[in-house]
């Protein structure tokens, strides 16, 4: 896939400048960077979502979304407080692991790179921290949606923003004949969505997947290789400075998640890349 910047990093200072290149912002004189973050431990990885994963052959793919998405608000509404807002539901189910149009994002960098050097079964493949200018990306929005943006000062909608200009998946796509992605900031549903530092990103269609927008938008983009040699290296670091699944998924299964990998020796998965 063409992007603006692709890079392949050799140590984890290059790593950390490579994440926060463009960070500073001379508006505010502040460094506030303006891009969102995806780590993956297999580079040949796409963007695809689940729902287009699981959905492959199927002819309609946004009748299939909306079954999906009306039967999870059927069965959990009452154990969930998502209210009447389509936008909460499917922020709720993309959260609790339900196929839906939505991939995650993360506004840290280090969390990104976590996710990148989480799976030591993949520790004999290079992975990729993608990320895109939240900013650049939404300059290709619909009027009604920039202009809301404009309105509250901001670069990622909520719920109750989205409610201003639309308030189903229909009228989503109704806005432009051309497809856009946008990025949804959920509430503080649990722990989790807070220590994540968590965004999603949409496309206006279920079908359109961002690995095709991003081919059309390669300016927004921009991808960081992490050669399997030196995922050890990070993960370490990481460790060191706590950026674990005992704080990314807080609870007793963190914690049980975190102490498997941390003492789990270099080359018990029989992947170490050296």
């Amino acid at each position: 896939m063409s992007v603006s910047h692709e890079v392949v990093v050799r140590g984890w200072i290059e790593l950390v400048d490579e994440l926060y290149c463009g960070s500073w912002d001379p508006g505010i004189g502040r460094f506030r960077s303006s891009f969102v973050y995806r780590g993956m431990g297999d580079v040949s990885c796409g963007l695809n979502t689940k729902l287009v994963r699981v959905a492959a052959g199927f002819s309609e793919i946004a009748k299939l979304e909306a079954h999906i998405l009306r039967n999870f608000r059927k069965y959990a509404h009452s154990t969930a407080a998502a209210g009447n807002s389509v936008w909460h539901w499917l922020a709720l189910a993309q959260h609790h692991g339900l196929q839906t149009r939505l991939l995650d994002w993360t506004y840290s960098p280090f969390v990104a790179a976590h996710f990148a050097t989480e799976c030591l079964d993949m520790y004999d493949r290079d992975g990729v921290i993608w990320c895109i200018n939240h900013r650049e990306s939404n300059r290709f929005l619909p009027t009604s949606l920039g202009s809301e943006l404009d309105s509250a000062g901001a670069d990622v909608f909520t719920a109750e923003m989205l409610d201003e200009i639309c308030r189903s998946l229909d009228e989503l796509e109704e806005l432009s004949d051309e497809e856009f992605v946008l990025f949804l900031e959920p509430p503080s549903l649990d722990a989790r969505i807070v220590n994540q530092f968590a965004l999603f990103s949409m496309t206006s269609r279920a079908s359109c997947t961002l690995d095709k927008w991003l081919e059309e938008h390669p300016e927004v983009a921009r991808k960081i290789i992490v050669p399997a040699g030196l995922k050890w290296e990070i993960r370490d670091k990481l460790d060191q400075a706590g950026i674990t699944e005992r704080m990314l998924y807080p609870g007793l299964d963190g914690i049980a998640r975190w102490l498997s990998r941390y003492y789990l020796p270099r080359n018990t998965n029989g992947c170490d890349p050296e």
